[in-house]
């Protein structure tokens, strides 16, 4: 693994950094580029400017391993504020949650209690909901718990996950979700993970990628392909052209801040682009997997963090 890519990972899980980082006025200024600000309504106003330019939008809360039911309950009413907002201001948008900032780590059933409720808000304001994918000691019971709240017909078509290329199991954990159905967002990865697990290699990723975007697209659900990586993007586009899959039947998702001129340009092409759109307080992981993932971002931010 590339020294800067581990460098970066490692400093996600630092709790000094991450304390420093998150009150002091220059880190929230470095996280702006990723990050849509530290409130609600910052993260609303953003996603309206998205939409006005022909992109979807995904909004996530950030956080993550809450110590008490008390502070999962805190992060769920923050997402049931956003449905709320969602559907009066009339947005092209939808939640995406960590499942260790529902509570998974200490209680599985109030995770899934939690998740189920805002599930059913979905239902009933005809949004969805994504879960995210974190380290693979939470793969399974990921999984599983989204096989579990999808199998009931009302929740059906309002839960989705994501999965993560760079895992060996990914192929497989993909062929029983297409079964059942599940809306897939596929990513490559941002964790550290062992040899043993995760393909060390990029090329052999981008393989694996490729391989799995081809079987998401011939699936008749509709599928979210997410990378920046124009090798994949062109991948896909030849996939759907040669196989006479129509440009509506998948889109292409995209992080807030990075690659804005291949969002805008996908968009000009006819393709359907959703942004994922974090916010809050608790931004340092989530900043530092995203100059893990791309660790030129790190220079950018240096770059343009003194400019007006």
């Amino acid at each position: 693994m590339p020294i800067l890519r581990s460098l970066f990972i490692s400093l996600s899980t630092n709790r000094l950094m991450r304390q420093f980082g998150e009150r002091s006025v220059l880190g929230r200024r470095m996280s702006s580029r990723f990050v849509a600000g530290m409130e609600i309504d910052d993260a609303l106003r953003v996603a309206e400017r998205l939409n006005s330019q022909g992109m979807s939008v995904t909004l996530d809360s950030l956080g993550e391993s809450v110590s008490s039911e008390a502070d999962a309950q805190r992060a769920a009413e923050i997402y049931h504020n956003l449905l709320n907002q969602i559907a009066l201001r009339k947005l092209d948008a939808n939640i995406s949650v960590k499942l260790s900032q529902m509570g998974l780590e200490f209680s599985s059933e109030l995770a899934e209690r939690i998740v189920g409720g805002l599930t059913e808000h979905c239902r009933a304001t005809g949004n969805f909901l994504r879960i995210d994918m974190e380290g693979t000691p939470l793969t399974q019971k990921t999984i599983d718990m989204v096989r579990r709240l999808h199998a009931n017909p009302e929740y059906a078509g309002h839960i989705g996950i994501v999965i993560q290329a760079y895992l060996f199991r990914s192929e497989s954990d993909i062929a029983q979700l297409l079964e059942d159905g599940i809306r897939i967002r596929l990513c490559k990865g941002a964790y550290q993970e062992p040899a043993s697990l995760a393909f060390p290699r990029k090329a052999d990723v981008d393989t694996n990628y490729v391989l799995l975007a081809g079987r998401l697209l011939s699936s008749p659900v509709y599928h979210g392909i997410a990378t920046h990586d124009e090798a994949m993007i062109r991948a896909v586009r030849d996939y759907a052209t040669h196989n006479g899959i129509a440009p509506d039947r998948f889109e292409f998702q995209m992080l807030y801040g990075v690659r804005r001129d291949l969002q805008r340009r996908l968009v000009e092409e006819g393709y359907r682009v959703r942004i994922y759109l974090p916010f809050g307080h608790e931004w340092y992981p989530y900043f530092m997997r995203r100059l893990a993932e791309r660790p030129a971002n790190a220079f950018f931010v240096l770059r343009n963090l003194f400019r007006s």
